[in-house]
């Protein structure tokens, strides 16, 4: 059997836990010592003030606020003490003013009057504390369900990146160089059917500039789907070398305007934010034909500000109802990183694209 010798000293501790026991019930029973103390304290001056107006006025109301007290702060049990001690002091202070009879009647339903109050009180409580609790519990829930959703759009994000980038590889390296093997086949033919002065070397060259043609439009979509991975310090390079791209595959002139203190906090908002600036300028050169886009990044005190500027046709009026994917996905760039999206028609012409956030 066990003595206090085998016992060794960290058993002999309360553990954390029983401590936080402790000191709650401490705090529950001071603080319900205090309401007793308030409500006896209430309880007294209004039977003294009572006994002091004589029995003739009845006080039997105003015995409610300590029984309210009791019961709202404290229990039903605690409320229907006090209104027995009610009773007793409304009894006691007009005996002391010299009533001449009390009747059990009057004592009777004063003390069924308190009672049905006092239930109906904790009930509310009751109901109260457990719609509060409720709301808690939701709103816990709904918190851990946006982070997760919020989890689940970073990873997304994450993997639409990285299959975009693998798809741009892809056409780069794999259909790239097989049209490139192609091309030079067919150049080969047509130089052994001019060599032989034969009528097909017409169509032979044909061929030729249809291959070069698919060599062009692959490049181009890989372009499009392979993005530069970025960090936080990259980005006014990753635009402007977006804007020279635009220029050079669409001929329309594309323009980065970028201060020096434009910086992200980290590479998820960069690379966002640049496939926002990318969805942007292929969208205008697709719908709106320009003459000119700007892309233009600033940032003022905390705000960052992505602006992409395009002078074309402009945005319709209404928005067409879904709108459109690359809208879509712009938002979604700019709710991932905690920006603001807005596409509106400019005054002078054309469209404004803006992802506004903090630059912190």
């Amino acid at each position: 059997m066990p003595t206090l010798a085998d016992v060794t000293p960290n058993q002999l501790l309360p553990s954390s836990s029983n401590m936080a026991g402790l000191l709650w019930r401490k705090r529950l029973t001071t603080s319900r010592f205090t309401l007793i103390a308030v409500c006896v304290v209430i309880t007294g001056g209004l039977g003294y003030v009572d006994y002091l107006t004589g029995y003739e006025q009845t006080f039997l109301l105003f015995y409610l606020v300590p029984i309210g007290l009791g019961t709202w702060f404290g229990n039903f049990r605690i409320g229907f003490t006090f209104s027995v001690m009610s009773i007793v002091a409304w009894v006691g202070a007009d005996v002391a003013a010299g009533v001449p009879t009390v009747g059990l009647w009057n004592i009777g339903m004063a003390l069924g009057s308190y009672a049905v109050f006092t239930s109906l009180l904790s009930k509310l409580r009751t109901l109260l504390n457990d719609l509060d609790q409720r709301v808690r519990d939701r709103t816990a829930a709904l918190k851990r369900e946006m982070a997760e959703r919020e989890r689940l759009d970073q990873e997304i994000a994450e993997v639409a990146d990285r299959e975009r980038r693998r798809l741009g590889q892809n056409l780069h390296d794999s259909l790239g160089q097989h049209l490139t093997g192609t091309a030079l086949a067919a150049q080969v033919l047509r130089d052994k059917l001019a060599n032989r002065s034969a009528a097909e070397v017409a169509d032979a060259d044909k061929v030729v500039n249809y291959i070069e043609e698919g060599i062009d439009l692959t490049r181009n979509l890989a372009r499009g789907f392979f993005s530069p991975e970025l960090d936080a310090d990259g980005l006014n390079v990753a635009l402007r070398g977006l804007a020279e791209n635009v220029s050079e595959r669409f001929g329309v002139a594309c323009i980065f305007k970028g201060n020096a203190e434009g910086r992200v906090r980290d590479s998820t908002t960069a690379t966002q934010l640049y496939h926002i600036a990318q969805e942007a300028t292929t969208n205008a050169v697709k719908h709106a034909q320009p003459h000119k886009i700007d892309i233009q990044l600033e940032q003022k005190g905390q705000r960052l500000t992505l602006t992409v500027f395009d002078d074309g046709k402009g945005f319709p009026e209404k928005l067409p109802e879904p709108p459109g994917l690359g809208l879509r996905l712009m938002a979604h760039g700019a709710a991932l990183i905690g920006g603001k999206f807005s596409v509106q028609r400019n005054r002078t012409g054309g469209t404004v694209v803006t992802c506004r956030l903090s630059a912190d």
